[in-house]
């Protein structure tokens, strides 16, 4: 089993126009966190995963996923 945590954080950044930046700074984290934690090199304290959660106002599994999430263009039934 892998330790990867998944995440749709740069999705919900564009779908919003967050910068890293502004995320980070309501966090209260290092904006490069923010930048580590979508590219998947580190995975967030669960207190901090709730936080990103209730920022973007989704369920905490909207954002993290022990599996890949499906890429958006599985998902529209065009060809890839």
């Amino acid at each position: 089993m892998s330790d990867a945590v998944h995440n749709r954080i740069a999705l919900l950044r564009a779908e919003q126009g967050v910068t890293r930046r502004d995320l980070a700074t309501v966090l209260g984290v290092h904006y490069q966190t923010v930048g580590y934690l979508e590219r998947g090199e580190n995975s967030p304290s669960l207190d901090l995963a709730l936080r990103i959660a209730a920022f973007f106002d989704v369920p905490v599994e909207a954002v993290f996923s022990l599996t890949p999430f499906p890429r958006v263009s599985d998902q529209t039934g065009r060809p890839a």
